[in-house]
């Protein structure tokens, strides 16, 4: 006997919807931010499209973020 696998899809109606897939972040050179672990800080470079990493200052010290940018926020 074989196993079925089906693909579940939710109805458009259903509460139990299908996860959505989060806005991806982007960051421009200039922006204020805010980072979980580092504090406030300004963008002040941003490699390849911001899909690559992001160079951020935080004042006492510079660093390179990569995505993804769950800890990062624009101010």
């Amino acid at each position: 006997m074989t196993k079925f696998s089906a693909v579940r899809r939710p109805l458009p109606s259903s509460p139990f919807k299908a996860p959505v897939e989060a806005p991806r972040k982007h960051f421009a050179v200039g922006d204020r931010v805010t980072h979980d672990r580092y504090g406030l800080g300004r963008v002040i470079g941003v490699e390849g499209d911001g899909d690559t990493a992001v160079l951020v200052d935080f004042g006492s010290r510079q660093e390179r973020i990569t995505p993804p940018y769950s800890a990062m926020f624009t101010l």
